[in-house]
């Protein structure tokens, strides 16, 4: 969990860093984007647990 709140923090640090120096977000603009990273994270896990299910 500590990895989670240090990660959102330096997000945060970063973003706002970025909109004073009025650069670009080096992030995806759409909500869209976002949930595709995440399903890509989670597809890996799911491949892992189904992996760890069918080994035992």
């Amino acid at each position: 969990m500590k990895e989670v709140i240090m990660a959102l923090i330096a997000g945060l640090i970063v973003g706002m860093l970025f909109k004073f120096l009025k650069l670009p977000l080096p992030a995806p603009p759409v909500f869209s984007a976002v949930v595709g990273v995440f399903g890509v994270y989670f597809g890996g896990i799911v491949l892992d647990w189904i992996t760890k299910l069918i080994q035992h």
